[in-house]
């Protein structure tokens, strides 16, 4: 029985020993370089430097709220897929389950309209 499992860990341990050596090569044949400017934290354009007028402000949240969004959306196009595939043989139940889904996305989007998630001034 064990060896029906052999090809599978022989896979697992190419896979493994390939992403070693890769890792091992890169650190010895990759560039380094470091200085103080790469070492400072950065976070989409925001310059942390004392002269800015952003320096030790919060980060925005409409990024954040951009990005649920898409994770929201991404997830709805996850689950409508395989669902309209199938749809003939799931019945009127599947179909009010999704309509119930999808009212929900859609809220979800309504309440970011709504608190001025999409507004970018």
């Amino acid at each position: 029985m064990l060896a029906e499992y052999l090809p599978l860990l022989l896979l697992v341990a190419i896979a493994v020993g390939f992403v070693a050596v890769s890792l091992v090569v890169a650190s010895y044949l990759g560039p380094w370089s470091p200085t103080p400017v790469k070492a400072k934290a950065y976070e989409s354009g925001i310059i942390t430097s004392p002269e800015t007028e952003v320096a030790g402000s919060r980060f925005p949240v409409k990024f954040y709220l951009v990005a649920m969004m898409f994770i929201i959306f991404d997830v709805e196009a996850v689950f409508l897929y395989p669902w309209a595939v199938v749809l003939r043989d799931l019945g009127w139940f599947a179909v009010g389950a999704m309509a119930i889904f999808i009212l929900l996305l859609f809220e979800s989007y309504y309440y970011v309209l709504r608190k001025g998630g999409l507004e970018w001034d």
